[in-house]
């Protein structure tokens, strides 16, 4: 299959997910709702392309697409935007973080509609960085169509970072999970560290992630991340935001709370309890009417690992 691809969303992560692939050799036409951010991406090596017809017009058959944009009516906007101009043994990936069950359904219409084209789902973990330089995906949907795709996802991925799950909506729902833990290690970090800082040692928190992050059980790349915050913030994180941000939004912004919650709901649909995740979420709600040195430590570990602004 020829090294060519479109990527529909340039913002943070698919804006570094096309520039991976132009490293990689790859001719990246790439879309965006908002014309200047394609433009820019231009003087980078990625083909600007201004209309969903003309985008698919320019790839040659079979066309492979991945669509990379906020999760819910945003990919169902895009999918109806592009399905029309796509011919059967086109490859349509959706990578965004979208609730599994909204990817089962999307399967089947695109399935019913008799279009032929392969539909995947792929969780992409590491972040702007991870998207950048290699990251950890995560990719549901049909074992032959995935046999077709692996230089793709390994360009994608770090070494070995790539690995398929049977079934439509899987890697969303492995995706999901992870991201509901996420909540609950990096819950647990802050809580430690609001005891750590609230003693009478008074302790150099720097210090203390650093010793963390020298063979101790709970070192990480979380603990790690968490150790470059300190020494670019300083032990009272005195200018980051207590109201901890959720989802794709920034500090103190709760509108899409996405996967944690997702997790939790299907624990209670499958007869058991995500206690930690769940309370988890709380925390994070309850920072907004009552800012901490909690809220502090989640903003910092999203800023560094997602970009969000802390």
């Amino acid at each position: 299959m020829k090294k060519q691809i479109g990527i529909i969303g340039l913002g943070k992560m698919g804006s570094a997910a096309a520039l991976n692939l132009v490293d990689h050799g790859w001719e990246v036409y790439g879309y965006n709702r908002t014309p200047a951010v394609t433009k820019d991406l231009e003087t980078q090596g990625v083909r600007g392309v201004y209309d969903l017809k003309d985008f698919a017009e320019k790839l040659s058959a079979p066309r492979v697409i991945i669509i990379l944009v906020p999760a819910d009516h945003a990919v169902d906007e895009m999918i109806g935007g592009i399905l029309p101009h796509l011919s059967p043994g086109d490859y349509l990936i959706d990578a965004g973080n979208s609730n599994f069950k909204e990817t089962i359904r999307r399967g089947k219409e695109i399935e019913a509609g008799s279009s032929g084209v392969h539909f995947f789902d792929v969780g992409f973990s590491g972040g702007p960085m991870g998207a950048r330089t290699g990251g950890c995906l995560m990719v549901g949907g049909r074992k032959a169509w995935y046999d077709q795709l692996t230089g793709l996802f390994a360009d994608l991925a770090l070494k070995d970072g790539a690995i398929f799950f049977e079934g439509i909506g899987a890697g969303h729902f492995v995706k999901m999970v992870h991201n509901g833990i996420e909540y609950g290690m990096m819950q647990a970090l802050a809580e430690g560290y609001d005891v750590l800082h609230r003693s009478d040692y008074k302790l150099n928190l720097l210090d203390v992630t650093n010793i963390y992050n020298h063979g101790s059980v709970v070192e990480s790349r979380l603990t790690r991340w968490l150790e470059k915050a300190f020494a670019e913030n300083g032990n009272d994180l005195e200018a980051v935001s207590g109201a901890a941000g959720q989802g794709g939004g920034g500090a103190g912004q709760v509108q899409n709370r996405g996967e944690a919650v997702w997790t939790v709901e299907v624990a209670r649909e499958l007869g058991t309890t995500a206690q930690v995740i769940e309370d988890s979420v709380r925390a994070r709600e309850l920072s907004r009417n009552e800012p901490s040195f909690q809220g502090k430590i989640i903003n910092v570990l999203r800023n560094q690992f997602g970009g969000h602004k802390a």
